[in-house]
């Protein structure tokens, strides 16, 4: 057994994952499901897109469980105005996260301070509102060199959280990655992986890198997985 496992318990580990359903065509009882797994397991947050937030607030109340909003989401292409108008929004119904997706196509045009303005603005509503910031990277259509300037523009604005990934591009979160994001940011901004993790065996590799939050449709499987072994 890993030394890593020996750290936890299904409580402790549940509390590391943000249980998502981001399907465009979720139905209100996906997000009844979503919620009462959420519930059971005490998992950290549910990962949805804004309109269902008021919903999911509804259904989580009484519970520890927090309720986070996906914004720009998955793309990131709609205008920085539009990003926090909708930072805005979510926060009035009740989310208590925001993970944003930043606007690659800008990045990729070295334009550093659109994404620095960008970043500024939501961490800003974020803080004034104490609501979790999360910023998505999108790795996997990006640079190495990308990669360490948007750690480096990261670690001037101090976003809570930096991400992998939505989980809806070509790939997902990978432990180089985290490496790198790791030795960029150090211990200044938390870092969260999300896309393609689906087994307890990742969870645990990821953990030992340091990551502090996990996105995954398949936590409660991976919690199980954790049960079997004890």
């Amino acid at each position: 057994m890993r030394e890593i496992q020996k750290t936890l318990n299904p409580e402790k580990l549940a509390g590391y994952f943000d249980h998502t359903q981001l399907r465009a065509a979720a139905r209100v009882a996906d997000f009844e499901e979503l919620c009462a797994k959420s519930r059971e397991y005490g998992f950290k947050m549910v990962a949805i897109n804004p309109a269902p937030v008021a919903l999911c607030k509804e259904l989580l109340k009484g519970s520890k469980v927090l309720v986070g909003a996906a914004i720009g989401f998955p793309l990131g292409q709609s205008t920085k105005e539009n990003k926090v108008a909708e930072t805005i929004d979510a926060i009035q119904n009740g989310a208590d996260e925001i993970d944003y997706v930043i606007n690659i196509t800008e990045l990729k045009e070295k334009n550093y301070k659109f994404i620095e303005a960008e970043m500024q603005g939501i961490v800003d509503v974020c803080r004034i509102h104490q609501c979790t910031s999360k910023v998505i990277f999108e790795n996997c259509y990006l640079t190495d060199d990308e990669k360490r300037e948007l750690c480096r523009i990261a670690l001037q604005i101090k976003p809570d959280f930096i991400k992998t990934s939505t989980g809806f591009g070509t790939s997902g979160a990978t432990l180089e990655d985290i490496r790198l994001m790791k030795g960029m940011v150090g211990d200044a901004i938390k870092i969260k992986a999300a896309g393609g993790i689906r087994d307890l065996d990742m969870v645990l590799s990821l953990l030992e890198l340091g990551v502090e939050r996990i996105g995954s449709t398949s936590s409660v499987a991976i919690v199980e997985e954790l049960c079997k072994t004890m």
